[in-house]
């Protein structure tokens, strides 16, 4: 029996940047819920790529400069609990309906796989024995886990349905991130697969026998600008900021099989919002001229 996968790619959460999108994805999650009345299917399975913590107070890339003063872990990974709550609150607010109603309360099989941000705890602990017990990805799974996710480590591969999920896939040989395009990915890994990851938005099918194998990256559902990527797209058409962000809804998954929608940010501004992400953006965050 077919089943429907909602993704998330990476959220790259800290403090201070905008959340709206997750106010957008949690709704939409809860408008394709299962129709107990009517059986009408909907989402069965969530699935995060990974990533949802950025971490900066762990940083290697910046560490030493003006802008890592004043970052704390504490508040890193508050952050990243408060955005989780964020994103599920219409699926509490929708449960605790349905409980006064005495109806079943829905609980979808939901999944995050840990990204190389997350995994900044676990070098943070390794480096620093001293840690051991205040820093490492364990806080993550507590509060994930107590929300009904499963959690999946850091390079973890999980098959659901017939799909490889995982943050990123490893060179066996090598034991380093697999970095080529999708269509050299998907001979390399030789398996329907979906990650998150890169900053990109990639398709590739491939035909083995009369079987059809699929590779999709997709590393991006974040509404803020990364400053390691370059210049903000206000101020630059060449920024490496310009690339693909939102989530994906897959439909009659079945050993591997599915059909696909795209889902960008935009979409989700323009039916909750009522206006374009740009035009919404812009509102929340006039600039100067």
């Amino acid at each position: 029996m077919s089943r429907q996968h909602f993704v998330i790619p990476d959220l790259q959460v800290k403090p201070d940047v905008p959340l709206y999108h997750l106010d957008w994805i949690g709704q939409y999650i809860v408008d394709h819920a299962p129709n107990q009345k009517t059986g009408k299917p909907g989402i069965d399975v969530i699935i995060h790529l990974g990533d949802h913590y950025d971490l900066p107070s762990l940083s290697s890339w910046d560490r030493g400069k003006t802008q890592f003063e004043g970052r704390r872990f504490k508040a890193d990974v508050e952050a990243g609990h408060r955005a989780l709550e964020r994103l599920e609150a219409p699926l509490d607010k929708m449960n605790r309906d349905l409980a006064e109603w005495k109806m079943k309360q829905w609980r979808p099989e939901k999944h995050v796989t840990w990204g190389n941000h997350e995994h900044r705890a676990t070098r943070a602990a390794e480096s620093s024995p001293e840690l051991d017990g205040f820093v490492g990805v364990h806080l993550f799974d507590e509060f994930w886990q107590a929300r009904g996710w499963q959690t999946h480590q850091y390079t973890e591969v999980i098959d659901i349905d017939g799909i490889w999920y995982s943050h990123l896939f490893l060179n066996e040989m090598t034991g380093k991130p697999l970095g080529a395009q999708a269509s050299t990915l998907l001979k390399q890994i030789g398996h329907t697969f979906t990650q998150g990851h890169r900053q990109t938005y990639e398709l590739a099918t491939r035909y083995v026998g009369k079987k059809m194998h699929r590779a999709l990256i997709a590393g991006a559902a974040y509404l803020h600008d990364e400053g390691y990527k370059g210049p903000s797209r206000e101020f630059s058409e060449r920024s490496g900021n310009h690339h693909w962000r939102g989530c994906i809804h897959k439909f009659d998954v079945d050993d591997g099989q599915y059909s696909l929608l795209e889902l960008p940010l935009d979409y989700f501004c323009r039916r909750y919002e009522g206006v374009t992400l740009e035009r919404f953006m812009r509102k929340i965050y006039p600039v100067a001229a």
